[in-house]
């Protein structure tokens, strides 16, 4: 069965994950090199303006750089032509962010269906992690916001996950991102759900945690979409 390891945790979904996956480093907070090196092992990384310093950082070079070069450092971006890494260079004036654009860029481009791991994403204004969190819920592939501290999966219709961490969560939450979810169950918690109905107008399955000594979550709904979202450090 196709996992997504993190440094964190494991991710399981059924049906399985598509076995590419691709490392999009986005300009939020900057994930810590240790892990960014650990999860773009074996697999491209893409960095998107800002996240090429944290690509620089961890001594990734990127196989792609995205952006309209409003926030990377000159030095950085000197460092990707140095290393002759693929540009493709937008206007700041320009309707879609960043983020949208590199989504966009990897389903265009890339042969096959691919896990999108989007680091980077956290932290900053919140403008932009509003358009990202609905932007890559939205994108036809799996994808999941992560850094060291905070993860983010969103499951669609008839799906099931299943989540091992590595180190308990200090907060289980789940996001409604249509106006209704249904059949949503929940195993592994201090407070379950069995095929529950959740609302974007109340979401009120927010800091749950995992019950002692179970190590594992599973999550699955039948309508909807929804963010199962983890928090390891505040």
């Amino acid at each position: 069965m196709q996992q997504i390891s993190l440094p964190q945790g494991t991710f399981t979904l059924a049906p399985n994950f598509p076995a590419q996956r691709l490392v999009l480093v986005a300009g939020g907070r900057a994930p810590s090199a240790d892990w960014l090196q650990h999860v773009s092992q074996g697999s491209p990384v893409w960095a998107i303006d800002r996240g090429l310093e944290a690509c620089r950082a961890a001594e990734l070079i990127p196989q792609r750089l995205i952006g309209d070069a409003d926030s990377a450092s000159a030095a950085s971006w000197n460092w990707a032509a140095q290393n002759y890494v693929p540009t493709d260079r937008y206007p700041r004036a320009k309707d879609y962010t960043d983020t949208q654009l590199a989504l966009h860029t990897a389903l265009q481009t890339l042969m096959e269906p691919t896990v999108l791991i989007l680091a980077g994403a956290w932290g900053g204004r919140f403008d932009h992690a509003f358009s990202t969190l609905f932007s890559a819920s939205r994108t036809p592939w799996p994808v999941i916001m992560a850094d060291e501290r905070e993860t983010c999966f969103f499951l669609r219709p008839q799906q099931k996950v299943t989540l091992c961490g590595q180190s308990q969560p200090q907060a289980i939450s789940l996001l409604p991102l249509t106006a209704c979810v249904t059949g949503v169950t929940l195993t592994g918690t201090h407070w379950p759900l069995m095929d529950a109905t959740l609302t974007q107008a109340q979401a009120n399955a927010i800091s749950n945690e995992l019950e002692p000594p179970v190590k594992e979550l599973t999550l699955q709904i039948k309508t909807g979409l929804l963010g199962l979202y983890c928090c390891w450090q505040e």
